[in-house]
C-alpha cells in the first residue's frame, strides 16, 4: 500500500511539474492562440465542403474519380491533394488501395506520397516567407508568436502527422515560421505511421 501512495504521489508530483512547466514556457497560450487563430478559417472550410456536399456529393464523386483513373492518375491526383492544403480526406484512398490487387503496397505508396507531399508544402511555407510583405508582418507584428511556434513547433507537426487533419497545413505553417527541416522530417515520419493503422483499420472493415 504505501509503494502503491508514493508511486501515485510521484505521479501527481510530475503532473504537476509539467503543468507548471507548460505554462511558464507558454505552451498552453501558444496551443489556445493557434487553435483561435485557425479556427475561423476550418469553421469556414467545413461550411464551403458541406454547402458544395449539399448539392453535390463529393465522396461519391471522389471514389467514382478513382474509379475512372488509372492507377498513376489517382497516385498523382492524391499527391497534388496532400501538397495543397490536403483537404480531401486520404481514407477515401486507402480504401482505392484496398481494392488494387496488391493493397498494402499501394497504401505504402500512398503513405510515402502524404509524406512527400508535406515536406514539399513545408518548402512552400518557406518560399511564402520571402514576400517582403510577409517577411516584415512576421519578423515586427508576429516576432512573440513566432518564437512560441518555433518552441512548440514540433507538436503541430505531430497533430498534423498523426491525427485528422490536413498535414501539409501543418509543414506550411512549419516552413513559414522556419521550423528545422530536420526535425520536420523526423516528426512527419509519423504520418507512415498513421498510414499503417487507418490500412488495418480499413482493409478490415470494408
Amino acid at each position: 500500500m504505501k509503494n502503491t501512495e508514493k508511486t501515485n504521489k510521484s505521479t501527481k508530483n510530475r503532473i504537476q511539474l509539467l503543468h507548471q512547466y507548460y505554462s511558464y514556457t507558454g505552451f498552453y497560450s501558444f496551443v489556445w492562440q493557434a487553435v483561435k487563430s485557425a479556427l475561423p478559417y476550418i469553421i469556414g472550410v467545413v461550411a464551403v465542403i458541406y454547402v458544395i456536399n449539399h448539392f453535390f456529393n463529393i465522396n461519391a464523386a471522389l471514389t467514382e474519380l478513382t474509379e475512372i483513373l488509372p492507377a498513376y492518375g489517382v497516385l498523382s491526383f492524391f499527391f497534388v491533394s496532400e501538397t495543397l492544403l490536403g483537404l480531401i480526406p486520404p481514407e477515401i484512398f486507402i480504401a482505392w488501395a484496398d481494392k488494387m490487387y496488391s493493397p498494402w503496397f499501394f497504401l505504402s505508396i500512398l503513405a510515402v506520397l502524404s509524406y512527400a507531399g508535406g515536406l514539399v508544402a513545408y518548402w512552400m511555407g518557406r518560399t511564402i516567407t520571402q514576400i517582403p510583405s510577409v517577411h516584415n508582418y512576421l519578423e515586427i507584428k508576429m516576432e512573440k508568436q513566432l518564437k512560441n511556434s518555433k518552441k512548440w513547433g514540433g507538436f503541430l507537426i505531430v497533430v498534423g502527422a498523426l491525427l485528422p487533419l490536413p498535414f501539409s497545413i501543418s509543414c506550411i505553417a512549419a516552413g513559414i515560421i522556419k521550423f528545422p527541416f530536420k526535425a520536420v522530417c523526423l516528426y512527419g515520419s509519423l504520418r507512415l505511421l498513421r498510414f499503417v493503422i487507418y490500412g488495418m483499420v480499413i482493409f478490415n472493415v470494408l
